[in-house]
């Protein structure tokens, strides 16, 4: 494989590999542009979001200033609202369901690395080296239809976020939250459920 399919196939890759170097200055140019614009300038903004995403559905609002890594790895449905101040790290796929509301200063990171230092370090690594100094992967982050993630929500890798589900603000999902729950804390656990449904799985 290449780096690109270790990457999206969530091994260590090196993300220093040309490929996500390109991504990156693609990425950069679109968002200089993106979060110097007016506020009205909403033409644009749709021009340069579907060059930025992967794909974007309908009537999505994307406040400024916003970060992401390479956009590409961004799938956002219709009806979607992301406010000010958010970061995604797309390194992996970062799919958003339609009618759903990220508040400001949500951050998605789907990369990570290894928590044993031995593992983290690359082997062999020297100063000048091109490839990247820590060992890299990066798992998919699934956010459902209807759902809305509060102020300074952050997600870790890897996580799924079920359909109708509400994040209380500050919240740290560490890991999978079922549909039609509110959830809340640190690290994020289920509270009750909502939208007349069984939490199967909380």
């Amino acid at each position: 494989m290449n780096e690109l399919d270790k990457c999206m196939a969530g091994e260590v890759y090196d993300c220093h590999d040309p490929i996500f170097l390109d991504y990156k200055n693609t990425a950069r140019r679109l968002l200089a542009e993106y979060n110097r614009l007016p506020y009205d300038a909403k033409t644009r903004k749709r021009e340069i979001l579907e060059s930025l995403f992967g794909t974007i559905g309908d009537n999505v609002s994307v406040g400024l200033p916003f970060i992401c890594d390479y956009g590409r790895n961004i799938h956002i449905g219709s009806n979607v609202s992301v406010n000010m101040n958010c970061t995604f790290v797309d390194c992996n796929t970062i799919t958003i369901g339609s009618d759903t509301l990220i508040a400001s200063n949500v951050q998605l990171y789907t990369a990570t690395h290894p928590v044993e230092l031995a593992d983290r370090l690359v082997e062999d690594w020297k100063p000048g080296d091109t490839h990247y100094r820590w060992n890299t992967y990066a798992r998919p982050i699934r956010i459902g239809r209807g759902c809305w993630l509060g102020g300074g929500v952050i997600v870790l890798p890897g996580v799924t976020i079920g359909d109708g589900t509400v994040i209380g603000a500050g919240s740290v999902v560490t890991r999978d939250i079922p549909s039609n729950v509110v959830a809340v804390g640190n690290p994020c656990r289920v509270l009750r459920q909502i939208n007349g449904s069984d939490p199967a799985g909380a």
